[in-house]
């Protein structure tokens, strides 16, 4: 059982910046990956950034040079901070925790949380 808690959306203009946060609790010790997914209105769910236990890090073409994942292990935390917001990102972001290299019907999911970059 895992639990994801996401936090630090909201809106902001465009060129701003935001920190989305996950906090996960429970039996996270087999997690192998941890990602972020965005989902816009009209469009399909996809890939963010993605960051796994070995220290493999990728992120979406769209995103690069802007976005940074990064993890916290002694909060069990993982952290994508957002800079020069465009209004393309606009879209609900998901936090997805994984034990597997490819994402499964077993993963695990945030509630999600909004982010709003006006124009």
């Amino acid at each position: 059982q895992v639990q994801l808690v996401e936090s630090g959306g909201g809106l902001v203009q465009p060129g701003g910046s935001l920190r989305l946060s996950c906090a996960a609790s429970g039996s996270i010790f087999n997690i192998y990956a941890a990602a972020w997914y965005r989902q816009a209105p009209g469009k399909q769910r996809e890939l963010v950034a993605i960051t796994t236990t070995v220290g493999s890090i990728n992120y979406a073409d769209s995103v690069k040079g802007r976005f940074t994942i990064s993890r916290d292990n002694a909060k069990n935390t993982v952290v994508l901070q957002m800079n020069s917001l465009k209004p393309e990102d606009t879209a609900v972001y998901y936090c997805n925790a994984r034990t597997t290299i490819m994402p499964t019907a077993n993963d695990y999911w945030g509630q999600g949380t909004q982010v709003t970059v006006s124009s």
